[in-house]
């Protein structure tokens, strides 16, 4: 049974030993050290070499942010940046990941009376398959990529596919529903802003994330992406030129109404039996009936099975479902789930998923760089 080094950087002594009691119940994981601030956690990273970190955000002397930016500098490993549920923690939050946190995960969450069991082992697993993910691929990928190399990676790949591969797949899609969870946001950086404004597919994202981070995520994407993006609201009329973020703490189901106008309704559904709020299977149990074989899912990087049962209906219907490979998932467990039941039409790193997409949609695809977020501009 492999085992994995965690070092727990908190100024908190009492945050450190209930962080540490928790992450000691998986006997895969062991506690090779602790931090009570950014200096300390620098050093030992480079002396303790442990195997993924979870990293507070205010600290005194240095604090995470500058601490996980040297650590990505001078000795990449996972950081797992675990925050407070405060009004600035969603913008904190994005800036740990554009420096290369693997995940996020709020403290009150794990600490909080009568955490349910699923939750821990959630956290738990998440933790195990970063660490597996990092010494399986070696420290010297661990560093991510800034979203310059992201978006020029992609570009080249784009580019390097002749002319003759450019055309529309059989049976255009009307529907794109895009599945993540950890490694999401950065993975979503490297598709969303491609889209040109002439999409003519309405594009629905189901990004596991704690209630609150979801608006100003959209609101971020807006700012750098061609078409319009909005968190989604009960009642938003589905229509092409907008990207939905589905609202973190409810469910997002589609509703065709007697005019055929297609809309959304988003609800709480405590009735729904499931850890994720947004669930991936939910929406695309919805969706399917409605789209049938003009529905396009996406499943990329994250934890867990969230998308199977989803990708099923999908399925059923003669729908299409893409899955990113595990070469470039932060944890390879939902799209693993769909790829190995055969429900996947194709699995491609995430430098190709922006072209299967196109090739499916049916939009008219032009080589080139042919909006305004080619400044590489962060989210």
């Amino acid at each position: 049974m492999q085992k994995y080094g965690v070092l727990v950087v908190d100024d908190s002594s009492f945050m450190r030993r209930c962080i540490s009691l928790i992450i000691e119940k998986d006997p895969q994981l062991f506690i090779i050290g602790i931090a009570r601030n950014g200096i300390e956690a620098i050093e030992k990273v480079q002396r303790l070499k442990p195997d993924i970190v979870t990293m507070d955000v205010e600290m005194p002397e240095m604090d995470g942010m500058t601490a996980l930016k040297e650590i990505m500098r001078v000795c990449p490993v996972p950081v797992i940046v675990l925050s407070n549920q405060t009004d600035k923690d969603p913008e904190t939050t994005f800036q740990a990941l554009e420096l290369g946190a693997a995940d996020f995960y709020l403290k009150n969450a794990l600490l909080e009376e009568n955490v349910k069991p699923e939750i821990i082992r959630e956290f738990l697993d998440r933790l195990k398959a970063i660490a597996q993910k990092a010494r399986k691929c070696g420290k010297k990928e661990i560093k991510q990529k800034t979203d310059s190399e992201k978006v020029s990676e992609i570009l080249d790949n784009i580019l390097s596919k002749s002319e003759d591969l450019i055309k529309t797949k059989t049976g255009a899609a009307d529907l794109l529903i895009i599945g993540c969870s950890t490694g999401g946001p950065s993975a979503l950086q490297s598709i969303l802003p491609r889209f040109p404004k002439d999409t003519h597919v309405p594009i629905v994202v189901l990004q596991h994330m704690p209630p609150g981070f979801t608006k100003p995520l959209a609101e971020r994407f807006d700012a750098i992406c061609n078409l319009r993006v909005k968190e989604a609201e009960d009642g938003d009329i589905v229509e092409a030129g907008n990207i939905y973020i589905a609202p973190a703490g409810y469910q997002t189901f589609f509703d065709k109404k007697a005019n055929g106008v297609i809309a959304l309704r988003v609800k709480d559904c405590p009735s729904v039996k499931t850890l994720y709020k947004p669930s991936i299977n939910v929406t695309l149990d919805s969706a399917a009936p409605i789209y049938r074989e003009r529905l396009l899912s996406v499943i990329l990087t994250g934890m867990g099975n969230d998308g199977l049962v989803g990708c099923e209906t999908v399925k059923k219907y003669n729908g299409k479902v893409i899955v990113e490979a595990e070469e470039t998932c932060v944890v390879y467990g939902m799209p693993k789930v769909v790829y190995e039941a055969g429900l996947a039409d194709i699995q491609v790193p995430l430098s190709d998923i922006f072209h299967e997409i196109m090739l499916c949609i049916g939009n008219k695809y032009v080589l080139g760089i042919n909006n305004r977020n080619c400044n590489t501009t962060e989210l």
